[in-house]
């Protein structure tokens, strides 16, 4: 059986969603500091590609982007043992103190494309708290039978968010340029850090009581146990498809401000970029409405029809129309990502959440900064539009994934989970393998 015993799972014991002021105070957070990372992530690499006008650059840039990202297992031991709100709040404002340095080194005349190599890691590394800290902290401020609706609301206000600052931030370029992003990022980070302060997230089961301290032994077998958790699980293959996908989007990433120069300049990166956030945003509101669909067949049909939607976007003569069609092929994704979090939230013991959350996020993301890497040396040989075209074909492949492995077609719908048929925990991979 699955070790997971919730603390309280009831309606009766929680409030709806829009009256609960934890939930939307970790929302409202969350909204804002992911403003201020589309802001910025837009500023750095246009301002990359302005400088150089390599794709080899702009691919080490965004590989740097997203390399820590795969370094997201570190923060796991660190979200289940470090109290969550306080550790939010600070790292919103080490990030509001790091993005001020780069306006400075313009006043001063010390701007240079390597200094923005280092701070772009610099910046993402210490975010990748947050993801985890948010999956671990939802369960046990919602109840378990809102989980879906919670990560519903989660994804379609982020990703809708993404797109609107991604596509202002590509015209807030071509109007006032890159480094005057960089203030609002700054303002953006300290009102995070204030919606965070209120927000009140109860312990975990089973889990010790948060301590800033970190015993190096503890430490080093926590993360063990996170990746001890889902060895032999079905989380092992959904990380595999999401590898794949993730590679194709890296490559795109690349070269996207290229193959944007290309067609209509910074508008083009920022409505590309932001039809990414649309897609998934509508695909996070669509999924509550998809609950009976059981996800495993769901996403071999909708992974093919994106791979096709993707391509068409990257031939399509006229720009509004690769914007739509760009934005339709991640609405799978957005739904896929939603499924994929309340499964692993459903069947994964609460004090494990944490962990588990970094280690399949940092493994199924390492192709992220790989795939960014290749596709800008890549896109020097053959040119952007053939490298887009090559990273979305990588979604025919995960149609493939999902469609032959039998536990991956079996996946169930969200209102038909049993965490017994799964038994994610210590010492369960082998009892997990009861699910094929």
């Amino acid at each position: 059986m699955s070790e997971r015993e919730v603390p309280v799972s009831t309606d009766g014991n929680h409030p709806s969603l829009w009256r609960n002021l934890d939930f939307l105070r970790l929302l409202f957070g969350r909204l804002v500091t992911n403003a201020g990372d589309s802001l910025y992530a837009v500023a750095a690499m246009w301002l990359v590609h302005e400088t150089t006008g390599s794709t080899l650059y702009t691919g080490v840039a965004e590989s740097l982007l997203l390399l820590p990202m795969a370094l997201q297992f570190l923060f796991g031991p660190l979200v289940d043992r470090w109290p969550i709100v306080h550790a939010l709040v600070a790292i919103q404002l080490f990030q509001a103190v790091a993005v001020l340095s780069l306006p400075v080194a313009v006043v001063t005349g010390n701007l240079t494309v390597e200094l923005l190599l280092v701070t772009i890691p610099l910046l993402a590394l210490v975010n990748q708290f947050v993801y985890p800290a948010q999956s671990a902290a939802l369960p046990r401020i919602v109840a378990d039978e809102q989980l879906t609706r919670a990560n519903s609301a989660f994804s379609f206000t982020l990703r809708g968010l993404d797109m609107l600052f991604e596509a202002l931030g590509g015209v807030l370029i071509a109007v006032v340029g890159a480094v005057s992003l960089f203030l609002l990022d700054a303002v953006t980070f300290v009102v995070a850090a204030l919606a965070f302060l209120g927000v009140r997230v109860p312990a975990a089961d089973h889990g010790s009581q948060p301590t800033a301290a970190v015993d190096v032994t503890s430490y080093l077998d926590d993360l063990v146990d996170g990746a001890r958790a889902v060895r032999g699980s079905v989380f092992v293959e959904m990380t595999l498809a999401t590898v794949v996908v993730n590679l194709g989007t890296g490559m795109t990433l690349a070269v996207l401000p290229s193959f944007a120069d290309l067609r209509a300049g910074p508008a083009l990166f920022g409505a590309m970029l932001g039809a990414l956030g649309v897609g998934r945003a509508v695909g996070a509101a669509l999924t509550p409405r998809l609950e009976a669909v059981r996800f495993g067949r769901l996403r071999a049909v909708t992974a093919a029809g994106s791979c096709l939607l993707w391509l068409g976007a990257v031939y399509a003569p006229w720009p509004p129309l690769a914007v739509g069609l760009f934005a339709l092929a991640w609405v799978p994704n957005g739904v896929a990502g939603v499924m994929g979090n309340t499964l692993e939230q459903a069947v994964t013991p609460t004090h494990l959440l944490g962990r588990v959350a970094s280690v399949t996020a940092s493994a199924s993301t390492v192709s992220l900064p790989v795939g960014a890497l290749f596709g800008g040396v890549l896109g020097s040989v053959v040119g952007a539009v053939s490298t887009m075209a090559l990273g979305g074909a990588t979604l025919g492949v995960v149609c493939a994934l999902y469609a032959a492995l039998p536990r991956l077609r079996r996946l169930p719908a969200m209102n038909d989970i049993d965490p017994a048929a799964f038994d994610v925990g210590l010492g369960s991979s082998l009892s997990s393998k009861r699910s094929e």
